[in-house]
């Protein structure tokens, strides 16, 4: 089912939306006793957001731009996104722009994912410093094809650049999420293109008219959407191009977020060091994601690091939230993270990340545990519903030690997150999840508990948790919707004793 038709069906799944899995449904959204709305997560204002697009920077402030269906109660034949606007400075507290690329303004309806760039050289004829989105539309909702809106008020608004594509299908399926980029080397522009198991890529001049140059290829991993490339310098000095895609590797064990690859990239040919990708997120939802490049408050780029932001949702179950009913939207975003290139003690390169540093400027209070000795499970003397914890697990000897977050004042009802054996994880099976198949509850990532020591950053908010393990080469973001009322959290170990050491709570305002 494509995108736009499952935004069609919306309508009718709107009338179930309350039905989730058997654990606690009873006890949440239907009573609607406390908001679902996130405190320190971007959220969409009403109705409903799915896939981020690249902020871009312009005019000392990030552009971001997101898919948004402001006709997503009413369904029918108003199903389908628009492109709406969100500006920030910090990328931590956003201002609402509203719309800026509409839908059925043009015979081909809606506008799906694709990208913004900044046509400073005037090279596709709308002035200098113009704001050029690619994007994807399906008039007839089966043949995708790329068409062109273009900005001379600074990103504000967008206007039609006719009715025809400028990059036509060519007969086949799935054919979307243009992600296009500036090669200056070579004095053109070169755009990365979803095709089913194929990232096909095209050069252009002006923006207009696009050429077939070659592609890259992985089956395996569902189909893949939303590629992304860019080039980054690790802290040794190596530069390495990223090849990204959204994909869904549930079917052969694998996650269901973006799958990259580090390699290199002549303008035209990406080669990867390794056949198999790995993964900027091992939970379930963080999907859709878009890296961005990394700026200080004068404009200056920082080559060593960028941005990244992803959809805690899936489309497995998109429409499964009581944010609806309770408040009035159905679309939440990761928190913004930095990614940098780290290489490992095999020669390996991979992308680590951490949240943004600018939310330590919206700290609005700290809770310092120190050091706390576990032996079963300690309940901490704490309760909220949106925070971040810190902590460094210590053991001599352990078989699992973590967290129960969200939990319930019986203890029935709770989010586990920690180490078990040879694996980090994030459970949400025993609290309110919207997977109904109860098979996408636990997610998974290396680790050796030889180490005797693991590092956890946890962002909780009312419907999410992020799990940040160690340096970040592995990240855990998964979408929740315990009671309000499960406010409480406690540390675990199994199989042993465990410190955790510098434990410190953080809540936000923002």
């Amino acid at each position: 089912m494509s995108r736009r038709s499952l935004l069609a069906a919306s309508a009718g799944a709107l009338a179930v939306v309350g039905s989730r899995p058997a654990v606690a449904a009873s006890e949440t959204a239907a009573a609607c006793t406390g908001s679902y709305r996130a405190e320190y997560h971007f959220t969409v204002p009403d109705q409903w957001m799915n896939d981020p697009q690249r902020p871009v920077w312009i005019d000392g402030e990030y552009h971001y731009y997101y898919l948004y269906n402001p006709d997503y109660t009413t369904g029918g034949t108003t199903a389908g996104t628009a492109w709406r606007l969100a500006t920030s400075t910090d990328l931590v507290s956003f201002t609402d722009r509203g719309i800026a690329v509409p839908k059925d303004t043009t015979p081909n309806g809606d506008v799906w994912s694709g990208s913004a760039v900044i046509d400073t050289d005037n090279t596709a004829g709308f002035g200098a410093g113009a704001v050029i989105v690619l994007a994807t539309m399906a008039p007839d909702d089966v043949t995708q094809a790329q068409y062109l809106y273009y900005s001379t008020d600074g990103g504000r608004t967008f206007t039609p650049y006719g009715t025809g594509p400028v990059l036509p299908n060519p007969g086949v399926r799935d054919f979307r999420d243009p992600k296009v980029i500036r090669d200056e080397e070579r004095g053109r522009w070169v755009m990365a293109l979803a095709e089913n198991d194929k990232v096909g890529f095209y050069h252009s001049a002006d923006l207009k008219s696009w050429a077939y140059v070659g592609g890259f290829i992985k089956g395996g991993i569902g189909v893949l959407e939303c590629p992304d490339l860019f080039r980054i310098r690790a802290a040794d000095g190596t530069w390495k191009w990223v090849l990204g895609v959204s994909a869904n590797g549930k079917g052969s064990g694998l996650p269901s977020t973006y799958a990259y690859w580090t390699g290199s990239f002549d303008g035209t040919d990406f080669t990867a060091d390794a056949a198999d990708p790995q993964w900027l997120d091992h939970g379930w939802d963080w999907y859709a994601a878009v890296t961005f490049e990394k700026r200080a408050a004068d404009g200056t780029l920082d080559p060593a690091a960028r941005y990244a932001i992803g959809w805690l949702n899936h489309w497995d179950y998109a429409n499964t939230t009581p944010t609806l009913e309770c408040d009035g939207f159905n679309g939440t975003d990761s928190i913004v993270r930095e990614v940098t290139l780290k290489r490992a003690a095999n020669g390996t390169y991979y992308l680590a990340s951490q949240p943004v540093a600018a939310l330590d400027a919206h700290v609005s209070r700290t809770v310092d545990l120190g050091d706390l000795a576990v032996d079963g499970t300690l309940l901490l003397d704490y309760t909220g519903t949106a925070y971040e914890l810190s902590t460094e697990i210590t053991w001599d000897q352990l078989t699992g030690a973590g967290l129960q977050l969200r939990r319930s004042s019986d203890g029935g009802r709770h989010i586990d997150a920690g180490i078990y054996g040879d694996y980090a994880f994030v459970n949400r099976g025993y609290t309110v999840s919207p997977d109904s198949t109860g098979r996408w509850q636990e997610s998974r990532s290396p680790f050796d508990t030889s180490a005797g020591t693991v590092r956890l950053r946890i962002l909780i908010d009312r419907t999410s948790i992020e799990m940040f393990v160690d340096d970040g080469r592995y990240v855990h973001s998964t979408e929740v919707f315990p009671d309000p009322a499960d406010t409480g959290l406690a540390l675990f170990t199994i199989g042993g004793t465990a410190v955790f050491r510098n434990t410190v709570i953080r809540e936000f305002t923002v």
